[in-house]
């Protein structure tokens, strides 16, 4: 796995046509955090803060996933979303 093949497909995958769900992009937030920054290196936010609390309980999931793992299943998420939605 390539740095140069996660950043392609962070990049098709913003060419989606169709939607995905709440679920799959939580999933891809996730993994794109935890292969770009690491584990969760913030607060959790507030309790009014419904979706932010959201992406953050997926990505503190992930703590301990090191960064190439993460940039694998970030790719074969994105790859398989491009084709289930093809963009």
């Amino acid at each position: 796995m390539s740095t140069e093949e996660f950043e392609k497909a962070a990049e098709d995958i913003k060419k989606l046509t169709e939607r995905p769900t709440n679920e799959e992009l939580l999933d891809l937030y996730a993994l794109y955090k935890q292969a770009a920054v690491g584990d969760c290196n913030t607060e959790r936010p507030g309790m009014l803060d419904l979706k932010g609390k959201a992406k953050w309980d997926k990505w503190n999931a992930l703590k301990g996933m090191g960064k190439e793992e993460a940039q694998k299943k970030y790719v074969e998420l994105a790859n398989s979303l491009l084709a289930k939605y093809k963009s």
